[in-house]
């Protein structure tokens, strides 16, 4: 468990399944800026069974141990990336960008990693806004899907909002 100052991160558990689904078929807690992952119970333990080994999903916590969202990290093609849902009712307070932050500091501790990028919505002020806080800067954005790429760079201090000087650093940070 990663324990921060009001949330912690919990790894999900094939137990946790029916809550996961629960809240995967709800129209609230993804927004309107989510597509609705509308699954049966018995195809979301599938999709739970053939996960990548190289992805990872947390349960966000109060430290009452109310589960509150969901955080996760894994590859998007060779990019490690992280997603992020909080249940309505706790939107606004703070826990997302706490768990965010701990996520991103896990990732570059322990993986063997100098970037970590994540998406939103153009329309998603408050998903831009965690992002930001934990040091994340836009990258580019999507012609196709209204989508922003954020890039966070190991030490916090990105270099340039091109994503493409972005890459050439990665690659001479890892190959040189």
């Amino acid at each position: 468990m990663l324990e921060g100052k009001n949330v912690n991160l919990r790894v999900f558990e094939k137990e946790d399944l029916p809550l996961l689904t629960d809240w995967y078929n709800d129209l609230e807690f993804f927004g309107e800026f989510v597509w609705l992952l509308q699954k049966s119970r018995m195809e979301r333990e599938k999709w739970y069974d053939t996960l990548p080994s190289d992805a990872k999903l947390f349960f966000i916590e109060k430290k009452n141990s109310k589960k509150i969202g969901t955080i996760a990290h894994f590859l998007e093609g060779t990019l490690l990336e992280i997603g992020y849902f909080l249940v309505p009712s706790e939107r606004g307070k703070g826990y997302c960008s706490e768990a965010a932050k701990m996520m991103v500091d896990y990732l570059f501790l322990s993986k063997d990693t100098v970037r970590v990028q994540a998406h939103t919505d153009v329309r998603n002020e408050a998903s831009q806004k965690v992002l930001e806080k934990v040091g994340f800067a836009r990258a580019r954005i999507a012609k196709v899907g209204m989508r922003i790429c954020w890039v966070c760079v190991f030490g916090g201090k990105v270099l340039s909002k091109c994503n493409k000087l972005l890459s050439i650093l990665f690659f001479h940070l890892t190959f040189y």
